[in-house]
């Protein structure tokens, strides 16, 4: 993981996912040193060009990732703290349970 920060007693551990063709950005939220949940940014290939014409990875996280932990830590705010994903799409987005998404998405 790339970035390390601290939110009310959680420790997060944010980074894109090593060697992956597809933009899975993760953040692993832990407590007392125990894995509690991930949440994963997941941006569709059809929708990267939306964030980054290049569709650079590191530069899209630079322009987005502040975004992306207000919607982390509004979920640990909100007591939220079960893995899941907001999936990024051409026409918009939506937040699924990362259980739902078992078959499509791989933290390894």
């Amino acid at each position: 993981m790339e970035k390390k920060w601290s939110y009310k007693g959680y420790e997060v551990e944010a980074g894109l996912k090593p060697g992956s063709a597809h933009f899975q950005y993760f953040f692993s939220v832990f407590k007392n040193n125990e894995k509690k949940c991930n949440y994963c940014v997941w941006i569709e290939d059809d929708a990267l060009s939306r964030f980054d014409s290049g569709e650079d990875f590191d530069a899209i996280v630079a322009d987005h990732g502040d975004a992306w932990e207000r919607w982390v830590k509004a979920q640990i705010d909100a007591g939220d703290i079960q893995s899941k994903v907001l999936k990024l799409e051409k026409d918009g987005e939506k937040e699924i349970d990362l259980s739902e998404m078992r078959e499509h998405l791989s933290m390894d």
